[in-house]
């Protein structure tokens, strides 16, 4: 899907034609609409569908008539009714009258550009929009990191009150997610820096600040994911020290018991030999005398057990 926006009478909006100072958003485009835009525009088809590739790894490549940036955003998908976590690559293409941005998917990165939501925002400056873009980025990470936090806050509250696989491998999911997140932000930091240190887009003064401001953001972001994933891996050993405690008291349990109802299966079977000699054989009350010895011996055994320290 293509759509054509641009600002005019001071507010954004989509047109029908490419016209000098529009943006063009690519959202999951087709190879024809590909083809055309490469053809008309004269940008490397390559280039166009490299940010189409999940695979795609951030970085800057500058060309004769044209400037690519392909970062990772933050996206979510829903697996088993579950919301999780992402990321996917996203490129910015500038040229000397215009800007192409190309995604897999709508993005709320882009979608407060196209509602007309961003204050200060202007499709014929095209670096204070891609500083924008990339603000916006690093903020939607930032904003995603909040929840996985609060997701997991949630599940250590049910894990509190039931053990269950369920809510683990929840926690497991959330813990792969800010991998994926931590991954895309370092790989994003190294994009920001080469922008600093980059030419080919053009420099204002004001805009500087903003760019400045992207980077805190990110290293903000990178530092939220490295704390949340600590504090989510130590939540994950505590549990899985916790059930390995609960299982170990079980088997303790399970032990005592075997260990105290052995005593009357001996007794029983001793009694139970069809030989000459066993007592109580011919007494008239011989079968409550035996049940009580075995009472007996359990209590016995039972206390033993009891005051045993490894048993405790």
């Amino acid at each position: 899907m293509i759509r054509i926006f641009k600002t005019m009478d001071g507010r954004i909006q989509q047109i029908s034609q490419v016209e000098e100072g529009s943006w063009v958003a690519l959202t999951n485009p087709t190879y024809d609409e590909l083809c055309m835009i490469a053809e008309t525009h004269q940008i490397d088809l390559d280039d166009l569908k490299s940010p189409l590739d999940e695979e795609e790894r951030s970085r800057i490549q500058v060309e004769d008539d044209y400037t690519l940036i392909i970062l990772d955003i933050p996206t979510t998908e829903i697996r088993e009714n579950k919301e999780y976590v992402y990321t996917i690559p996203f490129g910015i293409i500038f040229t000397d009258d215009l800007i192409f941005t190309v995604c897999l998917e709508d993005t709320p990165v882009l979608t407060v550009f196209m509602d007309g939501r961003m204050r200060n925002f202007y499709t014929y400056k095209k670096t204070r929009f891609i500083y924008q873009m990339l603000y916006r980025n690093a903020a939607m990470f930032l904003q995603f990191l909040r929840i996985i936090d609060k997701k997991s806050d949630e599940l250590e509250k049910k894990l509190h009150i039931s053990q269950r696989n369920q809510e683990l491998l929840e926690m497991l999911e959330l813990e792969k997610s800010l991998v994926y997140i931590t991954t895309s932000l370092r790989g994003n930091e190294v994009v920001l820096e080469k922008l600093m240190r980059n030419t080919s887009i053009p420099r204002y003064e004001d805009d500087e600040e903003l760019l400045e401001d992207v980077i805190i953001e990110n290293k903000q972001a990178i530092e939220m994911a490295k704390i949340y994933s600590d504090i989510l891996s130590a939540r994950m050993d505590a549990f899985a020290s916790v059930i390995s405690n609960n299982l170990n008291i079980v088997m303790k349990f399970l032990s005592v018991i075997t260990i105290v109802l052995t005593i009357p299966t001996i007794v029983t079977s001793a009694l139970g030999m069809n030989v000459g000699g066993i007592p109580f054989a011919r007494h008239p009350q011989g079968f409550w005398i035996m049940v009580g010895i075995c009472i007996a011996f359990t209590v016995i055994a039972w206390i033993i057990i009891a005051r045993n320290k490894y048993f405790k």
